[in-house]
């Protein structure tokens, strides 16, 4: 799936230029399986005061994109469009009617309870009177754990498997009668050797766990072929030192040149960013194995009529 950008662009307030955004899909049109729409994000970040008239504007331009795509020669099965929170519903009414997959984009500045009380007004219109999907959707920026195991998405994304591995964290499920529960919300481990001292004294480092709960970590990331790794840290004269093969730079060299290095003693997570990469994705493909078919059903579900 390749991604327009317009959120990316949106934050910076910078324009994506529709044409050769087209003309990059039609480059790889065999190579890709599906392309997003160059959608149009009414206002700016962070104003939640936006007048009807702005974000119907952006809804119509939206969709004047779809169309301009498919003129193009982006084949209609190809091309996602998304409904974004805030918009009228009518136009995720006009996308049932046309298209066979769609993405939802809750809004990014909102809280994770709005965010599902928008989503559970989708599903009225994406899902028969038995929750089930009528339509695929997508699910944009999807972050949060509840939102993930709550709707009956076809697909989704977000940037917190690798989010959570840059800050030094992994994510773990929860340990439950013997075996790990991905249906409840997980643990995000902070355990990296480079965390901040304030992570770790505060107890929210491996390194603090009490044994128990260090053991579940350790066995939890053994089980799927990492270890937790160590390291140990030096002191030198940063211009005077060659770095060994075992050996990282830790931090900027101080006003007296020294420096940090970092020793690795064992590979692993904590020493490792594209271990803890690989972890998080790992999670994510074991969460999705363990939903429901269709995890959602509406129980005060009323009929729409007149659009389909």
């Amino acid at each position: 799936m390749i991604d327009s950008g317009a959120y990316s662009s949106w934050i910076k307030q910078e324009e994506i230029d529709i044409e050769k955004y087209t003309d990059f899909c039609l480059k790889y049109l065999d190579l890709c399986s599906y392309f997003v729409n160059l959608d149009v994000i009414p206002g700016i970040w962070g104003d939640k005061n936006l007048s009807k008239e702005v974000v119907e504007e952006s809804a119509r331009k939206g969709f004047q994109n779809y169309n301009y795509m498919i003129s193009k020669g982006i084949p209609k099965e190809k091309l996602i469009h998304v409904f974004h929170q805030g918009e009228d519903f009518k136009w995720l009414k006009r996308m049932i009617n046309r298209m066979d997959y769609i993405g939802l984009s809750p809004a990014n500045d909102r809280t994770t309870t709005e965010k599902y009380v928008w989503l559970e007004k989708c599903m009225e219109y994406v899902t028969d009177d038995k929750g089930m999907p009528i339509i695929k959707t997508h699910g944009f920026g999807f972050m949060s754990h509840k939102l993930l195991v709550s709707f009956p998405l076809y697909s989704a994304d977000a940037i917190t498997w690798v989010y959570s591995s840059r800050v030094g964290m992994i994510i773990v499920p929860r340990y439950v009668n013997g075996k790990y529960d991905y249906m409840k919300e997980p643990f995000k481990v902070h355990i990296s050797s480079r965390s901040p001292e304030q992570k770790i004294t505060t107890g929210f480092h491996y390194n603090t766990f009490p044994p128990e709960r260090k053991k579940i970590v350790g066995e939890y990331c053994r089980s799927k072929g990492y270890e937790v790794g160590k390291s140990e840290f030096k002191t030198v004269i940063a211009k005077q030192y060659a770095l060994k093969d075992y050996e990282k730079w830790y931090g900027k060299a101080r006003k007296d040149g020294t420096r940090e290095v970092e020793v690795i003693i064992e590979e692993g997570v904590s020493n490792n960013y594209k271990m803890r990469d690989e972890l998080n994705i790992i999670y994510y493909l074991l969460l999705e194995k363990a939903l429901p078919k269709w995890p959602w059903a509406y129980k005060k579900k009323r009929v729409i009529k007149g659009f389909r």
